[in-house]
């Protein structure tokens, strides 16, 4: 098994901010199961040097693309979200009193905390695209239409990757003009 799990969620995240297009301001969810990726049952290996790997890869293509980061937690936080605190002042999302820990938040969640410069959680988001590592369910932190990508790379360790870019909701039918760039 290749463990270079940090720039394995690099590549991930650079290859799907550039599938998306996503602009400075926009934000990237991000679920990652480190059991998964140890070829575990999900929830059951936290595993909190391999959440630090990805959550240093990731943050890195987020930060040179201007791109924030959303981290989702784990289902002991009913999949609350980390990010920045200017990042949900600027979006509007109310913080929430908690704190990621390897087992409550997830082991991802906890490295993006840690590793952001002042860390809040939120429960609810809408993000422009999303990176899922190993099946933890991002989809209800999306904006309303979600547009599968496929990725060069399928897996980070032994942990399927699925991602997805959004886009502006079709309106008006038939006669509708529709821009091609919001595809």
């Amino acid at each position: 098994m290749n463990t270079n799990f940090k720039d394995q969620a690099y590549a991930a995240a650079k290859e799907l901010i550039a599938l998306a297009g996503l602009k400075e301001g926009d934000l990237l969810v991000v679920g990652c199961s480190s059991s998964e990726i140890l070829q575990e049952k999900i929830g059951t290996h936290s595993a909190p040097e391999i959440g630090m790997a990805v959550a240093e890869g990731i943050l890195c293509a987020c930060r040179e693309a201007g791109v924030g980061l959303a981290a989702q937690c784990c289902e002991h936080l009913n999949r609350a979200l980390i990010l920045e605190r200017k990042v949900a002042g600027l979006r509007g999302y109310p913080v929430v009193n908690a704190r990621p820990m390897p087992k409550a938040g997830g082991s991802f969640a906890t490295a993006v905390y840690d590793l952001l410069e002042d860390a809040v959680a939120v429960e609810h988001i809408a993000a422009e695209a999303g990176l899922d590592i190993g099946g933890t369910l991002i989809g209800m932190h999306l904006q309303e239409v979600a547009v599968p990508c496929r990725l060069t790379q399928k897996k980070i360790g032994e942990a399927i990757l699925l991602a997805a870019r959004t886009r502006p909701k079709f309106i008006g039918g038939e006669r509708a003009c529709y821009r091609e760039d919001l595809k």
